[in-house]
This record gives C-alpha cells, sequence and structure tokens, in this order.
C-alpha cells in the first residue's frame, strides 16, 4: 500500500481522546472525513470526528475515547492510502514531482530531489546547478506524473544562480 503523509500529531487535546493534526495537506476535504480511515504506525484507524480549531485538524478515532488512550500518538506522523484519494489523472501529489526530470528547451537541466510544500510552495531541483522552481508562477508548462517528467518555461533559467 502506497501511504501519503497528511501531517504530525502534535497533542492531545481535552480528556475524551481527541488529538491535534498539524497539516498544509492540500487535500483535507478527502482525507479528514467521518468514517475514513488514517494511518498512524502502520496502523489504521477510523475516524469518529473532525473539526478545525486554532488553525489544527482535530479528530477522534473509533473506541478511543480516553485521553490515556490516544497519548501515546503524540508526536507519530499520520498518512492515508493513496488509493483512498481517488485522484484523477490530472491530478498531483507534491510528492509526484520527486524524482522528475526538469526540462529546459529538450534538455535534461536536473531532477527535483524535494519539495517545500506551503503557501509559496517550491519544487527543489539538483543538476550542473541547485535551484528552487515556485509552483505559483507561470515557470512550468507541463508536469506528465506518469512518464516524471517536467517541462518549464525559459524564465527558469533567472533561477538558476
Amino acid at each position: 500500500m502506497d501511504k501519503v503523509f497528511i501531517g504530525k500529531i502534535v497533542n492531545t487535546h481535552g480528556i475524551k481522546g481527541e488529538f491535534r493534526i498539524k497539516s498544509d495537506f492540500d487535500l483535507k476535504a478527502r482525507v479528514f472525513v467521518v468514517g475514513k480511515s488514517i494511518i498512524i504506525d502502520d496502523n489504521s484507524y477510523e475516524i469518529r470526528t473532525y473539526r478545525v480549531h486554532k488553525g489544527y485538524d482535530m479528530i477522534t478515532l473509533v473506541d478511543f475515547d480516553n485521553i490515556n488512550d490516544v497519548l501515546p500518538f503524540k508526536g507519530m506522523n499520520a498518512f492515508v492510502s493513496r488509493e483512498s484519494l481517488n485522484l484523477q489523472d490530472d491530478e498531483y501529489l507534491m510528492e509526484d514531482y520527486i524524482g522528475s526530470d526538469v526540462i529546459l528547451n529538450s534538455v535534461t537541466i536536473g531532477k527535483v530531489v524535494d519539495y517545500i510544500d506551503g503557501t509559496n510552495s517550491l519544487l527543489e531541483v539538483n543538476g550542473d546547478k541547485h535551484f528552487y522552481i515556485p509552483l505559483k508562477a507561470n515557470f512550468i508548462i507541463r508536469f506528465d506524473k506518469h512518464m516524471k517528467v517536467l517541462i518549464v518555461d525559459d524564465s527558469v533559467r533567472g533561477l538558476m544562480l
């Protein structure tokens, strides 16, 4: 099963088994749904309740109704199965970029090695030069997640220091 990182469990909340997840995952509406499963420490758990509180995603799990039940989850990462996201062919996740060849004018100039997700998401590229490509700007012409190819605009030259 292919797992996708959705956030980190940063703390518990209250005494009834609720905990906080710090997440900047783009597809929260598909993940944090009552009845859906999340994966913590390679075990699958069903979401019983969900709400947003002070920028955190707050959930409780089925059969976990006490703070002592969820304390061991503190500090762990939360995942979902990729299949549960039901991605369309034109939809992709940030981690889909990793390993893609970056092509400028039919020449491979590097490979995406990492990303920084957030308000201004960036792709980290290693090649002859190390540089970052912002996703919000018009630097990307096309991305093929199946072929692992990222075709970029000529303006990328200005990013290569």
